[in-house]
Order: C-alpha cells, then structure tokens, then sequence
C-alpha cells in the first residue's frame, strides 16, 4: 500500500493510436496512466483539421486494447462519446455500465474508473448521481481543472489538477510539487488527449520535458487514477 504523501497520476481519453507512443514514453519514466475508452468507436478512423495540418484520430481495435495498455489502466469513457448531462436516466446507464462491461471483457478485469466525454459543461450532480447508484464505476473525472493538488471527497466528480497542453502552467506546477514537503496527501493529477501531441513539432518534446521533471523522485508515488483515487 502506498504511503507517500504526494501522489502523480495520468488521465487521457479516446483510444487513440498516438497512446502507443505516449505509452512508451509513459514507461521510460516509470509513471502510471489511466486511459479512457469508447467501446463502441474502436476502430473508426478519424481525420482532425487543426489549422493547415491534418491530425489522425485513429482508435484502436478491440483486439488490440488489452496488450497496448498492459501495465496502465483502461476506463470508461462511455459507448459512443455523448454530452450524458442531455441524456435520460436509462441512456446514462447504459452508455456507462455497458462501456464498463465491453472493456473489462477486453482487458480481463473489471473497469471500475471512468472520464467524463465531451468539452464544456460535461457532468452535473444528477449524471455523478446516476453513475455511482447504477453502474459499477467508482470514480468520474471532469475536465474542470484546480491548478492545485488538494485531496477531493467527491470521486464522482473529481476534478484534475491540470490540462497537459497548458504547458507553462503543467511545468510551474511540476515544479512546485517536486520542491513540495507534503505532511498531507497531495495528488498531482494531469489530463489530455494524445493526438493533441501532433499539433505542433516540439509537444513531444515539451511533454517528455514535463516527465523528466516529474518521475524518479523518492517522495512520490506514481501511479494509475484507481491506485492514486481509492
């Protein structure tokens, strides 16, 4: 059981092929990450217009979720990617727990954390209600980030620290939390999509600056959001 009182965890959404690469530099570093799926969408290939450039938002097969994320852990990012704050009751539920079944089949143990899909306002009290009564998800992140490392009692709406692209602000508190002497448990926890890596020549680069800073410190545990969240 861990016993630090700094904590780092990932999050990053859709199953997309650039989580291979992100992976890899995942385990270079020794840090843990929690990736959050669309059952329903493996597979479909996407082109993304991001100014001049085109992005690939390619998920990946079925087949191949279990071995790619080996080491990680895989979550529920709903069936098919709806705002679920517009949904009924019974669409909640079964865009959630079916996600959760389709994904613990895949992977061979049972998805008990998910993310919340789509931008905006993507979660309210009644959907996080719904969820915790009706499915066997334990904890739900938004996007709505702290810029703070402060423990939450709310696993049905938890909210990140920081979003990865906001790069200054994801290396000003990198900094802070390394040079941080906890005698409380603090959480340190970053949200994204990999695909967004490929929207500019040096993301990669400034991403992997972030894990060089963070990783291999004694005082703090890395590890996936169920490990670091329950």
């Amino acid at each position: 059981m861990n016993k630090k009182m700094k904590t780092v965890t990932f999050s990053y959404d859709d199953g997309v092929t650039q989580d291979i690469r992100l992976i890899e530099l995942l385990n270079k570093y020794g840090l843990k990450c929690t990736f959050n799926i669309n059952s329903e969408l493996l597979g479909k290939k996407d082109i993304f217009d991001y100014g001049e450039k085109k992005i690939t938002h390619f998920k990946l097969e079925p087949e191949d979720v279990k071995s790619v994320y080996e080491g990680h852990e895989v979550a529920v990012h709903t069936l098919t990617h709806p705002n679920l704050t517009g949904l009924t009751d019974e669409e909640i539920i079964r865009q959630v727990e079916k996600d959760r079944l389709n994904l613990s089949e895949m992977v061979g143990y049972e998805v008990i954390g998910m993310a919340y899909p789509c931008g905006g306002v993507n979660n309210d009290d009644r959907t996080a209600k719904i969820i915790k009564e009706n499915t066997g998800v334990k904890y739900c992140r938004t996007i709505t980030c702290t810029s703070n490392f402060d423990p939450q009692n709310n696993l049905y709406r938890f909210n990140p620290s920081v979003y990865h692209l906001n790069f200054d602000t994801l290396m000003e508190l990198g900094q802070k939390f390394v040079a941080l002497e906890a005698k409380t448990p603090q959480i340190f926890y970053i949200w994204g999509h990999s695909y967004e890596m490929d929207y500019a020549p040096d993301y990669w680069n400034r991403l992997e600056d972030f894990f060089k800073l963070i990783s291999n410190k004694s005082d703090i545990f890395y590890g996936t959001n169920k490990e670091v969240l329950l």
